[in-house]
């Protein structure tokens, strides 16, 4: 991970800490009588700063949601949760000599470590996914909008099937006509006779290619345009895709693959959309499980605190 100049500031001074800290702890533990406890005066030191860094850490939440509040730069916020955030845990296992205790505490300590876990999981996934998702979403839309993007890729590929109708369009069928008076009167010759069959023929082909056309789309390109994710949709694979695309213009005559690469078009943005929108519950997914377990931890520790003291 590439660390910008300011973040190697803070990851100085937060090894620093944990290394003074980590001094401090050597000869008060060796010369202790009892060795490290959490109840004297150096173990309540380090369970108050290293609680202090857990505020701090959780106070992020509050900046966030009131940006108005000129206090400190936000950029300033984000990192203060990170690196103090993370010296936090040493500093708390050295509150408590590195013992979990009894049931309270040791159920702070596993959320205290899923807390830490999960927010650098986050803290790799901000890094590198928004560039990933630049390169594989080349034309990103903006979240909130995928749904409305998505109707109107359905909407359009139901107005190229209505427009697959018993005249000739824009894609060149040959479809019967319905117009026009027989001339009874006029001498068929063998030759005009020949011309008619082969067109009558070639009419019933083309048709049969629009109505197998019209099937697949029912079945397997409607469902997939239809649904929000559909990761286990055989189009959502684009090797897959081709595939089907493919053999649908093998079965299908030349007058309708511009329709067929219309709509091959669409499913390929149908993925992208998919694929965005994958990244974005990745990206955003982890703080489902960091931030309430972050708020349970800190009232946990007022608990701990309180029931330590008075005691």
């Amino acid at each position: 991970m590439r660390i910008d100049h300011t973040h190697r500031r803070w990851a100085i001074w937060t090894v620093a800490l944990f290394l003074l800290a980590g001094l401090v702890y050597i000869p008060y533990n060796m010369l202790s009588s009892h060795g490290a406890t959490g109840g004297s005066a150096a173990g309540i030191s380090y369970g108050v700063v290293g609680y202090a860094m857990m505020i701090f850490a959780a106070l992020l939440s509050l900046r966030k949601k009131y940006p108005i509040w000129r206090i400190g730069r936000a950029q300033t916020w984000m990192r203060g949760h990170l690196w103090l955030g993370l010296l936090s845990y040493p500093i708390i296992l050295f509150h408590g000599a590195f013992h979990f205790g009894g049931p309270l505490t040791r159920t702070m300590m596993w959320i205290f470590t899923v807390v830490i876990v999960s927010g650098l999981m986050g803290a790799v996934l901000q890094h590198y996914l928004p560039r990933l998702m630049t390169e594989r979403v080349p034309f990103e839309t903006i979240y909130d909008q995928i749904a409305r993007v998505q109707g109107q890729l359905l909407k359009e590929a139901e107005e190229l099937l209505t427009s697959v109708s018993k005249s000739a369009d824009q894609y060149g069928l040959l479809v019967p006509s319905v117009t026009g008076v027989l001339d009874l009167r006029a001498v068929l010759s063998e030759a005009h006779s020949t011309t008619t069959t082969t067109t009558t023929t070639l009419i019933r082909v083309e048709n049969q290619a629009v109505t197998e056309l019209r099937n697949i789309y029912q079945k397997t390109i409607k469902p997939y345009l239809s649904l929000r994710g559909s990761h286990g949709h055989v189009l959502a694979d684009r090797r897959n895709s081709e595939a089907v695309f493919g053999q649908l213009r093998t079965v299908s005559p030349a007058t309708v693959h511009q329709l067929i690469a219309d709509l091959e078009n669409i499913c390929e943005e149908k993925r992208d959309l998919d694929r965005q929108t994958r990244m974005h519950r990745l990206l955003h997914g982890w703080l489902l499980v960091h931030v309430p377990l972050s708020l349970v931890l800190i009232v946990l520790g007022a608990i701990h605190a309180v029931m330590a003291l008075r005691y």
